[in-house]
């Protein structure tokens, strides 16, 4: 495969399909901690865009060594991400609902950012599927796009969710609790029933 206009317009779609899990995610991240710095966005955002860009890749290697223990492990991935985004949700929205008085939202920790990480790039392990023709090269390229995007798409997120979060202090971290939730059910239902 040559590296043509296509192959890079396809890419950087994915990245915005697969990125949008995450962006909800942000979202919730900017919603629950308005006052998050700078350089904190780009450690979250971080985590998200190196789970993306990790998970295509490890689907590739899946399917070029391992593709039938793949095929096993994939009907797990909507039950995985809702547990983990079903957890993490129900903590922050039990944290909201104890602290709604206090006025003050807790920041996710590092632990929590990388279960989130994992829960809502956990669906593109089955990327590797549709790139299991690319050569090395062109797969870490293509997952390397799909990383940067879905960079940009959280770091946004992250500022519309601190925005809004600023004018919701005190109801911020049920609604992000909520919203993780319901991402966590969307993702299964649309995994399980989708198809």
């Amino acid at each position: 495969m040559r590296l043509t206009f296509v192959f890079f317009f396809n890419s950087i779609l994915l990245g915005v399909g697969l990125a949008m899990d995450a962006f909800s995610v942000s979202l919730a991240n900017g919603l629950n901690e308005p006052e998050m710095r700078r350089c904190r966005m780009v450690g979250v955002a971080g985590i998200f865009s190196v789970f993306q860009f990790a998970m295509p890749m490890i689907g590739w290697i899946c399917v070029s060594s391992i593709v039938q223990y793949f095929q096993v492990f994939e009907r797990f991935i909507p039950w995985i991400a809702l547990a983990f985004l079903g957890y993490i949700g129900g903590e922050m929205l039990y944290a909201g609902i104890r602290n709604k008085n206090s006025g003050g939202e807790a920041a996710v920790g590092f632990s929590a950012l990388l279960v989130q990480g994992v829960a809502t790039s956990i669906d593109a392990l089955s990327v590797g599927f549709t790139i299991a023709d690319y050569r090395l090269p062109e797969a870490l390229l293509a997952s390397l796009l799909i990383g940067i995007v879905t960079f940009a798409i959280c770091f946004a997120g992250l500022e519309i969710g601190k925005k809004a979060g600023t004018k919701l202090t005190g109801k911020a971290g049920i609604l992000g609790g909520v919203i993780l939730i319901f991402i966590g059910v969307e993702i299964f239902v649309s995994s399980m029933f989708g198809r």
